[in-house]
């Protein structure tokens, strides 16, 4: 049986992606921070659980920007520059995750989804 050496694998060079597309989805429970490319391929995604926090903590604005830097480090070695931001969902994690994007990229726009309600649910019958 052959024995494949270790100096034999290659390592899988990762591609160069200059424009990315950052995508907050921010609700009360948890923070999911996920990069896209312009074609909508996802470079990289994190979350607030998966950073270690449990429970009531992953609500916290302090795990989501944990979970920011985490992604921006990995956003970084793509070679991302310039970025849009894409904000769904209401939760206090939002402004903590925002302000640390701005700091680091170079933001085209910054896009609002959170879905509203223009005339609420039907009423309980008197």
């Amino acid at each position: 049986m052959a024995e494949i050496s270790s100096a034999a694998k290659k390592k899988k060079a990762k591609r160069s992606v200059p424009y990315g597309e950052v995508h907050i989805l921010a609700s009360f429970n948890n923070t999911i921070i996920s990069v896209t490319d312009k074609n909508g391929g996802l470079l990289t995604a994190a979350s607030a659980g998966g950073c270690g926090f449990r429970g009531s903590k992953k609500g916290t604005a302090y795990a989501a920007q944990v979970a920011c830097q985490n992604l921006i480090t990995v956003v970084k070695e793509y070679g991302v520059k310039t970025i849009e931001i894409v904000v769904n969902g209401i939760g206090a994690q939002r402004d903590s995750v925002l302000r640390y994007l701005l700091e680091s990229f170079n933001v085209r726009f910054i896009i609002e989804k959170t879905p509203v309600p223009h005339n609420g649910c039907r009423r309980k019958k008197r």
